[in-house]
């Protein structure tokens, strides 16, 4: 990054023009995580960055400022602050909302799961509707913890079947057999295990 010698404090700027469109979101976030708590840079680009505010706004709610300096065609800067060290502890879903009155009987798979970028791990909310099966099928090659959170159902393991109720919390080994059937109220669980890169959670069938 260069010096910004028109802003305030001599901050250092990003200017994101000439990068390619896939570049971008990148390079900002980059920049962002070599600052120090209590560092700024100047974003320049063509245009306001609303679609990154809103990254912004998953990835680090309460701990970034932005700040509007210039607003010109093709002439955008925005000062984007670091208030904290680390994106700071919140609370990312309500389940009450996912399992309550208003939620959908009928879905079918991830009904929530974990966006945020920068993680180690990965997480889901599995919703079955009445009756609804996950075919039985050879789980992946990492540990996964299920909390079932509403609805009755059962789980099929290589060896006979485990029952399942609220609040239960189940351990499935990596490469364990497993198939789920929902009860007649149907299923919900959340799903929490370590962060695989190219596993994507949530598209297609449900596999946890």
């Amino acid at each position: 990054m260069n010096t910004d010698e028109t802003a305030p404090h001599s901050a250092q700027r990003l200017d994101v023009r000439p990068m390619r469109k896939p570049d971008k979101h990148p390079a900002i976030f980059a920049a962002y995580a070599a600052l120090p708590a209590g560092g700024s840079f100047v974003l320049i680009n063509d245009h306001d960055p609303k679609h990154l505010r809103d990254e912004f706004e998953m990835e680090h709610p309460g701990s970034y400022g932005w700040e509007y300096l210039n607003q010109e065609p093709r002439d955008w800067r925005i000062r984007i602050s670091k208030a904290s060290s680390a994106p700071l502890p919140r609370v990312l879903v309500n389940t009450n909302d996912l399992t309550g009155a208003a939620a959908t009987p009928d879905m079918t798979g991830a009904a929530w799961k974990l966006q945020v970028r920068e993680r180690d791990l990965d997480s889901n909310i599995i919703a079955l509707p009445p009756q609804g099966r996950i075919d039985a099928h050879t789980g992946p090659d990492l540990d996964v913890l299920i909390y079932v959170l509403v609805g009755q159902g059962r789980l099929t393991t290589e060896l006979g079947d485990v029952e399942l109720s609220p609040g239960d919390l189940v351990f499935l080994p990596r490469r364990s057999r497993r198939e789920f059937t929902a009860g007649g109220d149907g299923l919900r669980y959340l799903t929490v295990h370590q962060r695989k890169q190219g596993l994507v959670i949530g598209s297609g069938p449900p596999r946890s």
